[in-house]
């Protein structure tokens, strides 16, 4: 197993590297625009460069629209029309709730609803700015207001069916328990019931002890949602492709979790331990309390630490392997020649890519269940002696 932690420290080395690439290519071309005596035919070449420039296929636009949350789900582009799912818009305001469809917000429309006084509300996304890509109230004088916004986005969207689907999962493996008794798992229940025994006896056991039941649940539940939405998240169709884990809202909830879990569960000893750490001098301790207060930043910077690395490992991976088919698209407007001979390169490297994420996406869940279980461990450990 620490050799499978080396190789994922390696691949991460190698997705940072490569994502400097990318970036370097990607921002290659620049538009220069030439000096020129009349200022007219300088205004005209200038509005000409822009309309071309918005024509021509943006890379960085396509990546950050599939790694980054939205309030619909694009679905594909069919002879120039673009397919998605309108989601629906929840917001609160001003003490009442608006509920209505994303489809009245596409392409900077604004849409009015009406409060329960007859006033009109105006609800708008803004395409740039602080509010950029969230949903706004327009007030009267202009000015934008950020409601509290529980719409149903992509991200949501995806939980859902990835819940769904792992409930569905887990109640088909029980039902075979329950028809099987105790004949050798079959079907579904042999792929997952590994895990399971995995998860006990080589991660909560030995890092948790005598303990480990009362954390087993939730251990299991992390390792399973992070695995499978991680495998779901490289499939490129509806309903799948959402970059759940690459969101750092799910990421920070799941280290909250955990965060909570050791601290509402952790015994007496943890906590003498964080406030007079054994077997550092006093003199770290007392008058200037450095060491207390290191051990206090620790348990803070832990969960972070755990939310960061996940959101990291897997946007990084979504984003090498769709740089790598934008190249396609870069070199083929440059020259058709260019974006043929790359493109074999190209789709090779990103199908190597989406395998090597396929042991990424076990060895993330492998690592937060880790940590999570050493964490609880610490807790859960009884004073020396007793």
């Amino acid at each position: 197993m620490k050799n499978i932690a080396l190789f994922g420290d390696n691949l991460r080395k190698y997705v940072i590297t490569v994502l400097f690439i990318i970036y370097l290519v990607l921002n290659l071309p620049n538009y220069v625009f030439a000096n020129n005596e009349n200022h007219n035919h300088e205004a005209e070449c200038f509005n000409e460069e822009i309309e071309v420039a918005e024509e021509k296929f943006n890379a960085g636009e396509l990546i950050f629209d599939h790694i980054m949350d939205s309030y619909d789900w694009h679905i594909c582009t069919w002879k120039g029309k673009h397919i998605s799912i309108n989601l629906p818009i929840i917001v609160f305001d001003e003490g009442e709730l608006y509920a209505f469809s994303s489809k009245h917000l596409h392409h900077g429309h604004e849409y009015v609803a009406q409060n329960k006084h007859g006033d009109d509300v105006v609800f708008k996304i803004p395409d740039d700015g602080k509010y950029e890509g969230k949903v706004v109230r327009v007030g009267n004088d202009g000015t934008l207001v950020r409601p509290f916004d529980i719409s149903i986005t992509k991200t949501v969207c995806g939980l859902l069916i990835s819940c769904t689907l792992l409930v569905v999962i887990f109640l088909l493996v029980a039902k075979g328990y329950r028809q099987r008794g105790e004949r050798a798992p079959k079907g579904i229940q042999a792929l997952i019931e590994p895990l399971v025994i995995y998860v006990r006896d080589e991660i909560a056991k030995p890092n948790i002890g005598k303990d480990y039941e009362k954390y087993l649940p939730y251990l299991l539940t992390v390792f399973f949602f992070i695995i499978f939405n991680n495998i779901l998240g490289l499939i490129p169709f509806f309903p799948f492709g959402a970059n759940i884990t690459g969101n750092i809202a799910v990421t920070a909830t799941l280290a909250l979790f955990t965060f909570f879990i050791t601290h509402l569960t952790g015994k007496k000893h943890y906590y003498k331990d964080i406030f007079n750490t054994p077997g550092v001098p006093w003199w770290l301790k007392f008058p200037l309390p450095l060491m207390p207060v290191v051990e206090v930043v620790g348990c803070f910077v832990k969960p972070v630490v755990l939310a960061i690395r996940l959101f990291a490992n897997i946007t990084a991976g979504h984003i090498v392997i769709l740089g790598f088919v934008c190249l396609i698209f870069i070199l083929g407007e440059m020259s058709a020649a260019a974006g043929g001979a790359v493109s074999v390169v190209s789709l090779l490297l990103a199908i190597f890519v989406d395998c090597l994420e396929l042991l990424v996406a076990y060895i993330q869940a492998y690592v937060f269940t880790l940590l999570s279980s050493l964490y609880f461990g610490a807790a859960a450990k009884e004073e020396h002696g007793h």
